[in-house]
């Protein structure tokens, strides 16, 4: 007999993402979440969160620039440490030239 998956056999397929958010002082936060919709407004002080917290202390509103969504928590994990590298702000900066700052990116990871 095969043991159900880890949830049982109706869990639900979770989805990750990994973001990047940026204020109007040109400061930058690279973040990963399960619910990123809930998150940004966390970031924006809509919901209760640390007063301590780096989006905090800039404040400012953030705005999304970019997201990646990922099936695992190690994926997106994996993918915000190279998005904090040096070669992935580069990224991320190039992204900012190239779309300007208020559009939004996507990219959907297969």
């Amino acid at each position: 007999m095969v043991d159900p998956p880890a949830g049982g056999l109706l869990s639900k397929s979770m989805k990750y993402f990994v973001y990047v958010i940026k204020n109007e002082k040109d400061k930058i936060y690279i973040g990963q979440t399960n619910d990123l919709e809930k998150r940004l407004q966390r970031h924006n002080n809509k919901l209760p969160h640390k007063t301590k917290s780096y989006t905090s202390k800039m404040g400012g509103a953030w705005s999304l620039i970019y997201h990646e969504e990922l099936q695992t928590r190690q994926d997106v994990l994996s993918r915000e440490k190279q998005l904090k590298s040096y070669q992935g702000r580069e990224f991320i900066k190039s992204i900012i030239r190239t779309r300007g700052v208020s559009s939004v990116g996507r990219a959907v990871a297969s």
